[in-house]
């Protein structure tokens, strides 16, 4: 039996995960439109990751209340736009059963995507979540990347052992990838030491904290700037506009 496209795109975004060397994390820098993802792409990125801020902020909406057929229709304008992969930041999933959700991203062309494990600023049962991971990856049967965040440390005590304990949870139901979002500089180590795969670490932007080398160095596998990209780009915009005559 063939291999399904999909499939096939998502393990060439799993390989670049793959055998990392200390200090050369991939990074996933993140668009918010089709135009951003060219000007990444022509940039020479492998793949994408986009930020759900981001993509709020360009429909006019506050993060987290974007609607689930705005985000698709934002993700699948954007996948058209480019030929390297895209990973999705789909939130929480929208309430959405996981053969749905899995369906709906596919439909999108997203190779991945980001699930937080909070809802509402409430850390949701990580066993519960585990499971509902379990039936993503289930419904994907090797077609997405799943990158389990872990809210630890922006909606829970910040104590860096219930992270580990979280994503050991997240990966043994089947995670790709876990996002310890925020997490402290200093705590990076520990937390790679305790978890297992492939570590999704934010970054700043241009000296705001330590950059994707050091990152790398100190445990991270993947690099995402959240929706950094687009608020700087953003107040790009508004220092050109404020020279212009209203």
């Amino acid at each position: 039996m063939s291999r399904s496209p999909a499939r096939d795109r998502a393990e060439r975004f799993r390989a670049l995960h793959r055998g990392r060397a200390p200090g050369d994390p991939l990074v996933l820098p993140g668009p918010w439109d089709a135009a951003s993802a060219r000007v990444l792409e022509a940039a020479g990125f492998p793949a994408l990751a986009t930020p759900s801020a981001g993509i709020a902020a360009s429909l006019g909406y506050a993060d987290g209340t974007t609607p689930a057929d705005e985000m698709f229709a934002a993700v699948a304008r954007i996948t058209r736009a480019v030929d390297v992969p895209v990973s999705a930041d789909v939130e929480g999933g929208y309430g959405l059963g996981a053969a749905e959700l899995v369906e709906r991203l596919l439909e999108a062309g997203a190779v991945g995507c980001n699930l937080e494990d909070s809802e509402q600023g409430v850390l949701k049962d990580p066993h519960e979540h585990a499971g509902f991971l379990a039936e993503v990856r289930e419904a994907a049967a090797g077609r997405l990347f799943v990158n389990a965040r872990v809210d630890t440390f922006v909606h829970g005590d910040g104590d860096p052992g219930q992270a580990v304990e979280r994503a050991a949870s997240y990966v043994a139901a089947g995670a790709d990838c876990v996002y310890p979002i925020l997490a402290p500089v200093e705590v990076l180590p520990l937390l790679r030491a305790g978890i297992k795969g492939p570590l999704n670490v934010l970054a700043g932007l241009d000296g705001d904290g330590p950059g994707p080398a050091a990152l790398g160095g100190l445990g991270a596998t993947r690099i995402t700037f959240g929706p950094g990209l687009q608020r700087r780009a953003e107040a790009g915009l508004r220092e050109i506009v404020g020279g212009l005559p209203a």
